[in-house]
């Protein structure tokens, strides 16, 4: 199992959408929630993520296509 931190950037269409609980189950990925603020402009939220590598990676590449930007974490250390 990997590990990688994540900060997610919601636009304001997908601030009430349930983007992370989507990727979590369509990936098997586990979300642990480090740090959220959300506006009624922007969501932000800081995210570990837990799974297979290659499930992380299709997780991520899914938050991109509905719209999330995906930055990591500074220092982010896959293990």
């Amino acid at each position: 199992m990997a590990k990688k931190q994540v900060t997610l950037i919601f636009p304001q269409h997908l601030i009430k959408e349930p983007v992370i609980y989507m990727m979590a189950k369509e990936y098997d990925v586990i979300p642990n929630i480090r740090r959220a603020r959300v506006t009624e402009s922007v969501g932000e939220v800081t995210l570990e993520l837990e799974g297979p590598e290659e499930a992380l990676k299709k997780a991520v590449a899914f938050l991109e296509t509905k719209g999330v930007k995906v930055e990591p974490v500074v220092g982010d250390v896959v293990s």
